[in-house]
């Protein structure tokens, strides 16, 4: 079982930057592919990037490549987002998701835990 609690969203202007981390429990962290994903009101969830379990390999939506970084600290058991020069358009509730695997996931259907979520708001 594996516990995720995001934290770090809030309310930024246009071009501005945040970081979003999500701290998991367990002492097996490293076996988990993780990834982040996002759900704006009236859409459904899509994934923002992903990580395997070294850090070693890393996905990003077409949306955020190159604005966004996934990254992650096994020794911490957190994975971050950092998210630059944001816009309006990535307002939404950003999740954190893990998966006991070794492989990069990219597909929300295959993660097995979930964090409660956390408001970004980027106001134009």
């Amino acid at each position: 079982q594996v516990q995720l609690v995001e934290s770090g969203g809030g309310l930024v202007q246009a071009g501005g930057s945040l970081k979003l981390s999500c701290a998991a429990s367990g002492r097996t962290f490293s076996s988990y592919a993780m990834g982040w994903f996002r759900q704006a009101p009236g859409k459904e969830r899509e994934v923002v990037a992903a990580i395997n379990w070294s850090g070693g390999s890393t996905y990003y939506a077409d949306s955020v490549k190159d604005r966004f970084t996934i990254s992650r600290d096994n020794g911490k058991n957190t994975v971050y987002l950092q998210m630059n020069s944001l816009k309006p358009e990535d307002t939404a509730v950003y999740y954190c998701a893990a998966d006991r695997t070794l492989v990069l996931v990219t597909t929300a259907g295959h993660y097995e835990y979930w964090g409660q979520g956390t408001q970004v708001t980027v106001s134009s």
